[in-house]
Protein backbone atom coordinates (compact mmCIF):
# COMPACT_ATOMS: atom_id res chain seq x y z
CA UNK A 1 0.00 0.00 0.00
CA UNK A 2 2.52 2.19 1.13
CA UNK A 3 4.69 1.94 -2.20
CA UNK A 4 1.48 2.56 -4.05
CA UNK A 5 0.62 6.04 -2.09
CA UNK A 6 4.36 6.73 -3.42
CA UNK A 7 3.75 5.82 -6.77
CA UNK A 8 0.65 7.93 -7.08
CA UNK A 9 2.62 10.61 -5.29
CA UNK A 10 5.30 10.95 -8.03
CA UNK A 11 2.84 10.78 -10.67
CA UNK A 12 1.08 13.84 -9.47
CA UNK A 13 4.54 15.42 -9.69
CA UNK A 14 5.27 14.68 -13.01
CA UNK A 15 1.62 16.25 -14.34
CA UNK A 16 2.91 19.75 -12.80
CA UNK A 17 3.71 21.90 -15.12
CA UNK A 18 6.64 23.86 -15.10
CA UNK A 19 6.52 27.07 -13.97
CA UNK A 20 6.72 30.08 -16.69
CA UNK A 21 9.61 31.97 -17.34
CA UNK A 22 7.71 35.27 -17.07
CA UNK A 23 5.83 33.94 -14.33
CA UNK A 24 4.86 37.48 -12.29
CA UNK A 25 5.83 39.78 -15.41
CA UNK A 26 2.94 42.30 -16.42
CA UNK A 27 0.64 40.76 -19.44
CA UNK A 28 -1.44 42.91 -21.94
CA UNK A 29 -1.47 46.65 -22.03
CA UNK A 30 0.44 47.28 -19.10
CA UNK A 31 3.33 45.65 -20.84
CA UNK A 32 3.02 47.51 -23.73
CA UNK A 33 2.90 50.72 -21.20
CA UNK A 34 5.83 49.57 -19.58
CA UNK A 35 7.74 49.23 -22.95
CA UNK A 36 6.77 52.57 -24.51
CA UNK A 37 7.45 54.28 -21.03
CA UNK A 38 11.19 52.86 -21.01
CA UNK A 39 11.66 53.40 -25.23
CA UNK A 40 11.29 57.23 -24.43
CA UNK A 41 13.44 56.73 -21.87
CA UNK A 42 16.05 55.09 -24.03
CA UNK A 43 15.84 57.48 -26.39
CA UNK A 44 16.51 60.23 -24.52
CA UNK A 45 19.48 58.60 -22.87
CA UNK A 46 21.34 56.72 -25.81
CA UNK A 47 19.46 58.44 -28.73
CA UNK A 48 17.79 56.98 -31.48
CA UNK A 49 20.90 55.15 -32.79
CA UNK A 50 21.91 53.73 -29.93
CA UNK A 51 18.66 52.64 -29.15
CA UNK A 52 18.42 48.83 -28.14
CA UNK A 53 15.29 46.91 -28.01
CA UNK A 54 17.02 44.15 -25.30
CA UNK A 55 17.76 47.08 -22.92
CA UNK A 56 14.55 48.74 -23.13
CA UNK A 57 12.64 44.65 -22.43
CA UNK A 58 15.20 44.58 -19.41
CA UNK A 59 14.27 48.04 -17.92
CA UNK A 60 10.44 47.13 -18.84
CA UNK A 61 10.58 43.73 -17.08
CA UNK A 62 9.64 41.60 -19.92
CA UNK A 63 11.37 39.18 -22.35
CA UNK A 64 12.81 40.40 -25.46
CA UNK A 65 10.55 38.35 -27.16
CA UNK A 66 7.53 39.96 -25.73
CA UNK A 67 8.71 43.62 -27.46
CA UNK A 68 9.20 42.46 -30.46
CA UNK A 69 5.71 40.16 -30.69
CA UNK A 70 3.92 43.57 -30.29
CA UNK A 71 6.57 45.73 -32.37
CA UNK A 72 8.44 43.75 -35.37
CA UNK A 73 10.84 46.29 -35.45
CA UNK A 74 12.72 48.73 -33.47
CA UNK A 75 11.44 51.54 -35.51
CA UNK A 76 7.99 50.12 -34.80
CA UNK A 77 9.02 50.15 -31.31
CA UNK A 78 10.08 54.07 -31.49
CA UNK A 79 7.12 55.34 -33.38
CA UNK A 80 4.32 53.54 -30.96
CA UNK A 81 6.00 55.46 -28.52
CA UNK A 82 6.31 58.92 -30.15
CA UNK A 83 2.24 58.60 -30.89
CA UNK A 84 1.91 58.15 -26.81
CA UNK A 85 3.71 60.98 -26.98
CA UNK A 86 1.50 62.97 -29.48
CA UNK A 87 -1.68 61.34 -27.53
CA UNK A 88 -0.85 63.16 -24.57
CA UNK A 89 0.24 66.24 -25.70
CA UNK A 90 -3.30 66.25 -27.93
CA UNK A 91 -5.47 65.61 -24.38
CA UNK A 92 -4.27 68.94 -22.68
CA UNK A 93 -5.97 71.12 -25.61
CA UNK A 94 -8.62 72.76 -23.60
CA UNK A 95 -10.85 75.44 -24.11
CA UNK A 96 -10.09 78.07 -22.13
CA UNK A 97 -13.01 80.79 -23.60
CA UNK A 98 -10.06 82.39 -25.55
CA UNK A 99 -8.12 82.13 -28.58
CA UNK A 100 -4.97 83.45 -26.32
CA UNK A 101 -5.77 81.18 -23.61
CA UNK A 102 -6.15 77.93 -25.83
CA UNK A 103 -2.72 78.70 -27.45
CA UNK A 104 -0.72 79.42 -24.17
CA UNK A 105 -2.11 76.11 -22.86
CA UNK A 106 -1.19 74.20 -26.05
CA UNK A 107 1.99 75.81 -26.27
CA UNK A 108 2.58 75.65 -22.63
CA UNK A 109 2.73 71.79 -22.88
CA UNK A 110 4.77 71.38 -25.75
CA UNK A 111 7.54 73.74 -24.41
CA UNK A 112 7.23 71.49 -20.91
CA UNK A 113 7.00 68.27 -22.93
CA UNK A 114 10.69 70.17 -24.83
CA UNK A 115 12.00 70.99 -21.38
CA UNK A 116 12.24 67.73 -20.19
CA UNK A 117 15.45 65.05 -21.44
CA UNK A 118 12.65 62.53 -23.18
CA UNK A 119 11.58 65.58 -24.94
CA UNK A 120 14.68 66.46 -26.06
CA UNK A 121 15.38 63.45 -26.91
CA UNK A 122 12.16 62.83 -28.99
CA UNK A 123 12.90 66.23 -30.63
CA UNK A 124 16.20 65.26 -31.54
CA UNK A 125 15.15 61.98 -33.24
CA UNK A 126 12.62 63.54 -34.92
CA UNK A 127 14.46 65.89 -36.66
CA UNK A 128 17.93 63.69 -37.11
CA UNK A 129 19.69 63.30 -40.26
CA UNK A 130 18.54 60.17 -42.75
CA UNK A 131 18.82 57.28 -40.10
CA UNK A 132 15.59 58.46 -38.48
CA UNK A 133 14.17 59.66 -41.85
CA UNK A 134 11.11 56.34 -41.82
CA UNK A 135 10.98 57.55 -37.99
CA UNK A 136 10.46 61.17 -38.50
CA UNK A 137 7.98 60.73 -40.97
CA UNK A 138 6.18 58.26 -38.88
CA UNK A 139 6.32 60.54 -36.75
CA UNK A 140 4.81 63.58 -38.52
CA UNK A 141 1.95 61.50 -40.24
CA UNK A 142 1.26 60.59 -36.30
CA UNK A 143 0.87 64.56 -35.12
CA UNK A 144 -1.02 65.44 -38.54
CA UNK A 145 -3.60 62.64 -37.60
CA UNK A 146 -3.95 62.69 -33.87
CA UNK A 147 -3.74 66.46 -33.30
CA UNK A 148 -5.74 67.68 -35.82
CA UNK A 149 -9.00 67.26 -34.63
CA UNK A 150 -8.31 69.14 -31.26
CA UNK A 151 -6.73 71.59 -33.13
CA UNK A 152 -9.66 71.80 -35.63
CA UNK A 153 -11.86 72.21 -32.59
CA UNK A 154 -9.47 74.99 -31.08
CA UNK A 155 -9.90 76.74 -34.34
CA UNK A 156 -13.62 76.46 -35.00
CA UNK A 157 -14.02 77.79 -31.44
CA UNK A 158 -12.02 80.96 -32.55
CA UNK A 159 -13.83 81.37 -35.64
CA UNK A 160 -17.07 81.75 -33.69
CA UNK A 161 -15.60 84.05 -31.83
CA UNK A 162 -14.13 86.55 -34.45
CA UNK A 163 -10.76 85.62 -33.25
CA UNK A 164 -9.08 83.91 -36.31
CA UNK A 165 -9.46 85.06 -40.01
CA UNK A 166 -10.56 82.77 -41.98
CA UNK A 167 -8.23 81.46 -44.59
CA UNK A 168 -5.35 82.03 -41.79
CA UNK A 169 -3.56 77.99 -42.43
CA UNK A 170 -3.67 76.66 -39.18
CA UNK A 171 -0.44 74.45 -39.99
CA UNK A 172 1.77 77.46 -40.98
CA UNK A 173 0.94 78.86 -37.23
CA UNK A 174 1.53 75.74 -35.54
CA UNK A 175 4.85 75.51 -37.73
CA UNK A 176 5.71 79.03 -36.20
CA UNK A 177 4.85 78.41 -32.82
CA UNK A 178 6.59 74.75 -32.45
CA UNK A 179 9.38 75.76 -34.72
CA UNK A 180 10.03 78.60 -32.25
CA UNK A 181 9.82 76.58 -29.18
CA UNK A 182 12.16 73.91 -30.70
CA UNK A 183 14.72 76.91 -32.36
CA UNK A 184 14.91 77.97 -28.29
CA UNK A 185 15.40 74.37 -26.89
CA UNK A 186 17.51 72.63 -29.48
CA UNK A 187 19.61 75.36 -31.15
CA UNK A 188 20.42 77.63 -28.16
CA UNK A 189 19.56 75.25 -25.57
CA UNK A 190 17.52 77.93 -23.36
CA UNK A 191 14.67 76.76 -20.73
CA UNK A 192 11.38 77.42 -22.56
CA UNK A 193 9.82 79.82 -19.80
CA UNK A 194 6.80 81.80 -19.85
CA UNK A 195 8.16 84.95 -21.26
CA UNK A 196 8.96 83.29 -24.56
CA UNK A 197 5.61 81.57 -24.91
CA UNK A 198 3.69 84.92 -24.65
CA UNK A 199 6.29 86.20 -27.08
CA UNK A 200 5.06 84.06 -29.49
CA UNK A 201 1.73 83.86 -28.79
CA UNK A 202 1.54 87.33 -29.16
CA UNK A 203 3.08 87.57 -33.17
CA UNK A 204 0.78 84.81 -33.62
CA UNK A 205 -2.56 86.35 -32.55
CA UNK A 206 -1.71 89.48 -34.43
CA UNK A 207 -1.32 87.89 -37.24
CA UNK A 208 -4.73 85.96 -37.11
CA UNK A 209 -7.11 88.29 -35.93
CA UNK A 210 -9.37 89.36 -38.44
CA UNK A 211 -8.14 92.59 -40.08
Amino acid sequence: MAKQVRSTSSSTKAKKKPARRDAGRPRGQPVVDAVLVHTLEELATTGLASLRVDRVAKAAGVNKTSVYRRFPTRDALVIAALGRVHDDLSAQLVDTGSLRGDLRAMTRSIADFLDSDVGRAVARAVFAGPIAKDVADAARAQLAARAAPAVQALIARAVARGEWRVGVDPTVVLAALVGGLLHRALLEQQALDDALVESLIDVVVTGVVPR
